[in-house]
């Protein structure tokens, strides 16, 4: 009996220790169910159908064969595809890299040196851009980039006879500002938090010791606030590359396929053309340029996660 008894203690105690772990798998078992359904499930039918010949309509749509890399092999042999690859990165690098990310970075560094009454008024500004809905940014900019639009209407009061129609003339420009516009309020905040991290005691020592204001920026405040940067960059490299409201009520693609980004390709093969297999194929494309991208801003900014 005296022997017995620390063998009953230890499976008592492992017992216990099971107890937890398996109580947590069943309260997460629910969310785990819903996550597999509603977003896992169409990423693997996504999967699947990008290997078929399934169309919108026609006979494809209920009697479709499997037809392996097709899709691939057409769409990669496709000049509008890489030339909506190309407009894709124009769009990217002028307003998520250029436009949202040193605008943000800018501002946030400007709000800090800013009096409170013009901090909370550019706040709000900026903001504002933010929370209003997709589709109610793209008409504004579209009333205020069209031909008779509000800019147009200004330029001519100011003696302008034949302002230019923007949006025909200069459309991937109209929707990299428009776009711009829309994200920095996200960077700003962003980075007004990582700023705020960043310790006084540095930068006096740093500015003490003869520091420019872009050693202390570059030296101290940016290997800070690294973390932010590699956070805020994917966050608004995955929206750039899925952007489609924004851009499809402004230009519809177009004029041509001057806007015509992988997202509204992708909608013109699945919904125009009704080549539901040939879209996936082009969307599976479009995640793997985010994964792409977001293993990319790990490596080169060196963030441990």
């Amino acid at each position: 009996m005296a022997t017995a008894i620390p063998i009953q203690t230890s499976s008592l105690s492992q017992r216990k220790s099971k107890r937890p772990l398996w109580r947590a798998l069943l309260f997460l078992a629910p969310a785990v169910i819903v996550m597999m359904i509603f977003y896992f499930g169409p990423v693997l039918w996504t999967f699947y159908i990008s290997f078929t010949n399934v169309a919108l309509t026609g006979p494809t749509a209920t009697h479709y064969q499997f037809t392996g890399l097709r899709n691939f092999q057409l769409m990669f042999g496709s000049g509008s595809f890489w030339q909506a690859v190309l407009i894709s990165l124009w769009y990217f690098i002028g307003s998520a890299l250029i436009g949202q990310t040193v605008l943000g970075l800018l501002l946030a560094l400007l709000m800090q040196r800013a009096n409170p009454v013009v901090r909370a008024a550019v706040g709000a500004v900026v903001i504002a851009a933010w929370v209003i809905p997709e589709i109610v940014k793209a008409f504004t900019w579209f009333a205020f980039l069209s031909q008779n639009g509000t800019l147009n209407t200004v330029l001519q009061s100011m003696g302008i006879a034949n302002p230019p129609a923007w949006l025909f003339t200069q459309p991937l420009l109209a929707v990299i500002i428009a776009n711009t516009w829309a994200g920095t309020a996200f960077s700003m905040m962003v980075y007004s938090a990582a700023l705020s991290s960043v310790p006084n005691e540095l930068i006096e020592a740093a500015k003490m010791d003869g520091a420019t204001f872009w050693q202390v920026l570059f030296r101290i405040v940016l290997p800070v606030i690294k973390n932010s940067i590699m956070t805020n960059t994917i966050l608004i490299t995955l929206q750039t590359l899925g952007d489609f409201t924004l851009i499809y009520a402004m230009t519809g693609g177009g004029p041509g396929t001057q806007t015509s980004v992988l997202p509204v390709f992708m909608y013109q093969q699945a919904f125009s053309f009704y080549q539901l297999g040939y879209g996936s194929a082009i969307s599976l494309i479009l995640l793997l340029m985010g994964i792409i991208a977001s293993l990319l801003y790990i490596r080169l900014l060196n963030v441990d996660l």
